[in-house]
């Protein structure tokens, strides 16, 4: 039962070639930064992820975006990662985008077991009529493109049909958690953490404090343990490296 595991890389070793991640965060919140470093320092290639975004900024996810070793991203945002919005046009990444609630529910259900649901979130648009961009080629045209979706009605009220998403791993970062894998997650940290965390068949966390068992109220949990495979306690170092995408400042009242 105690699922510590000693070093990141120890933890992401069997993550292979064409593997598919879950990795939660938002922007530069709640992003299992050490777990991605060790999967890029491991070399693996041709991976396909899904997160809400790919990384901020030089951190995160655009550690392996700009290595190349991303070959598809399931996601809601390109936003102003100008990295993953060169690779995506130039025909050099698959990308499906998703709403961003349809994807967290998306990852809940696959981790419930629920094979699909429906949702009024994108009906009339090319989400559910397809046509989508996935994969551009070299010239700019449409390589490959998303299928229509079943919609059907319920109440007097068009749904469009959406699956749940498992991976073959999920990577997370929490604030505390311990040797069972049950684990906390701080304010937004929290995020999509918790439904990444049970969308993968092989769930790894990094937690900023590693506590022994019984040391969690079982009131303060966030996400059982039964989700948790393995466990990787940052150095203080670590832990203490919060990055922030946007510093403002407003002038002082008395300036």
């Amino acid at each position: 039962m105690d699922k510590a595991v000693a070093t990141a890389a120890e933890a992401v070793a069997d993550i292979g070639e064409g593997a598919s991640l879950a990795v939660g965060g938002f922007g530069l919140c709640g992003v299992p930064d050490t777990l991605i470093q060790a999967v890029y320092e491991a070399g693996a290639t041709g991976l396909r992820v899904v997160s809400n975004n790919c990384g901020a900024m030089d951190s995160g996810l655009a550690v392996l975006l700009a290595a190349h070793r991303i070959a598809r991203v399931t996601g809601s945002y390109i936003g102003e990662n100008k990295e993953f919005a060169r690779q995506y046009l130039a025909g050099e990444i698959e990308v499906e985008l998703i709403p961003q609630g349809t994807l967290a529910e998306r990852l809940r259900a696959g981790g419930c077991g629920i094979p699909a649901f429906y949702t009024p979130a994108g009906v009339g648009t090319v989400v559910a009529d397809g046509g989508l961009p996935w994969r551009y080629a070299a010239d700019g045209t449409v390589a490959v493109a998303s299928p229509a979706k079943e919609v059907r009605e319920f109440d007097g009220r068009a749904h469009v049909l959406e699956h749940g998403i498992t991976t073959d791993f999920a990577m997370v970062h929490a604030a505390r958690g311990d040797r069972h894998g049950n684990l906390v997650f701080n304010k937004s940290a929290r995020n999509f953490n918790p439904l990444a965390a049970m969308a993968g068949r092989i769930t790894i966390a990094e937690v900023e404090e590693l506590v022994e068992f019984g040391e969690l109220d079982p009131d303060e949990i966030h996400l059982p343990g039964i989700f948790v495979q393995r466990l990787v306690a940052l150095t203080p170092g670590q832990a203490a490296g919060k990055r922030i995408e946007r510093r403002t400042v407003s002038p002082r009242k008395d300036a």
